[in-house]
């Protein structure tokens, strides 16, 4: 079970230009400090990742997206990872309309067969990878009763199995010998997630990975970390059912902030997980949530008041879901 979009045996498509060399890099950058942070509104320094190259997978859409933007706009040569090219290619024709540096690669990364050439040929393209954004995911909605065998062990090997593929040949291919940041990005799943096990369970593994890798790697220079998003505003809730429309309008009551999160306040602890500001952190999980995991449940939270959202992204689509919702 492949599902790949790809024109050669082993899986994956590289679209655009071959670089050959990562000298190529720097000139782009040029571009895009020029044209002061293509726009995203980044709280970080421009040229914070000039002349690294950072991976992000499931850059497509949502979350990933967002990050995807964010780094070049910082000065990063972003490589996009993608089952379906189309979307990943989206998103680079946008990165380069901004000014910026990207490229689109299509990959099921839960195929091993797959991963492997890809990072390969990354590495032949672009020199070594500084950074890697495990973003890519999904889940749907259901019971654990209700879930069969092969939905199980889809989002385990989309959730988990996929990550772990991505940073091994990552790591053993190039970090190994240069050092680097990993950044998985998990869930909010602390105290079970009713309605999405499958997903909890992958993303509870994740964790474990992250510690793990940060132990394991630790000694080449590599850092592993991982944030773990609440209920942040993305593409990803309007594809649930209308049952759920509702529901997901009334989360804010439970978050302490009484808001949904943005994707770009998601991307900023990714960056700074990235960035040399967190040399010395391995191996932990931020939690972006807004306080919700920290027992509002049993606390009565009074209505809030300062909590205005951080949004830098300059192409941001609220979902339609939360459109007509209001604060």
């Amino acid at each position: 079970m492949t599902g790949c979009h790809c024109a050669s045996a082993h899986g994956w498509v590289h679209s655009g230009p071959r670089k050959g060399s990562p000298a190529a890099v720097p000139a782009q950058n040029q571009k895009a400090r020029d044209k002061t942070q293509m726009s995203y509104q980044s709280v970080f320094k421009a040229g914070l990742f000039e002349n690294q190259t950072i991976i992000v997978t499931g850059g497509g859409s949502g979350i990933g997206r967002c990050t995807a933007h964010e780094l070049a706009s910082l000065g990063a040569n972003v490589i996009l990872i993608g089952r379906k090219l189309e979307k990943v290619q989206a998103v680079a024709d946008e990165i380069k309309e901004d000014g910026g540096t990207a490229h689109p690669y299509s990959c099921d990364i839960r195929d091993e067969d797959a991963v492997k050439p890809v990072v390969q040929s990354i590495i032949s393209d672009h020199g070594p990878i500084h950074g890697l954004v495990n973003n890519a995911g999904g889940q749907f909605p259901s019971p654990l009763a209700g879930i069969n065998q092969k939905g199980w062990e889809t989002v385990v090997r989309t959730n988990l199995t996929g990550g772990f593929l991505v940073s091994r040949e990552v790591y053993n291919q190039s970090m190994t010998k240069t050092g680097g940041a990993i950044v998985n990005i998990v869930a909010d799943m602390w105290g079970g997630m009713p309605g999405m096990g499958h997903s909890g369970a992958a993303r509870a593994g994740m964790v474990n990975f992250t510690q793990t890798a940060a132990v394991e790697w630790g000694a080449s220079g590599v850092r592993v970390n991982a944030v773990a998003p609440g209920w942040i505003g993305s593409s990803g809730m309007d594809s649930y059912p209308d049952s759920m429309k509702s529901w997901i309008r009334g989360l804010r009551e439970a978050v302490p902030c009484k808001r949904i999160g943005t994707e770009a306040e998601v991307s900023a602890a990714i960056c700074f997980l990235l960035s040399p500001g967190s040399r010395f952190i391995s191996g932990d999980t931020l939690r972006i949530d807004g306080g919700a995991s920290q027992g509002g449940s049993v606390w009565p939270l009074p209505k809030a008041k300062n909590n205005e959202a951080f949004n830098g992204f300059h192409r941001a689509v609220t979902p339609r879901v939360l459109q007509n919702d209001e604060d």
